[in-house]
């Protein structure tokens, strides 16, 4: 299955939630949102800086990881970024492809 990070950035309203409400539960639930799209939440933590939270999941597809950014971004309180993750493999993989691709960069 595919994995994915997630990171996010709480708004201040979304902040205010947070407080009143916790971190487990949004870990919970965060937790009841991968496993209800077919994956498994493999770790999320809370973080400093740019993004509020970051986790790292399985999901069976790149729509299921779209159903789960636009789940949680179109609540308004957080603005998520999902990033596909690739193995070794994948990535020797897209340098086969790459090889056969033809292009030309601008200007040339």
């Amino acid at each position: 299955m595919p994995h994915y990070m997630i990171s996010g950035s709480y708004t201040a309203e979304g902040a205010k939630a947070l407080l009143a409400e916790g971190g487990t539960p949004r870990l919970e639930q965060a937790q009841g949102l991968i496993e209800s799209l077919g994956g498994t939440l493999e770790a999320m933590y809370f973080t400093f800086g740019s993004n509020d939270i970051v986790g790292f999941c399985e999901l069976p597809s790149d729509a299921a990881a779209a159903a789960a950014s636009l789940s949680v971004s179109s609540s308004g309180v957080i603005n998520v970024h999902v990033t596909a993750m690739l193995t070794g493999q994948d990535l020797d993989d897209a340098a086969g492809i790459a090889g056969q691709a033809q292009y030309r960069p601008p200007g040339q």
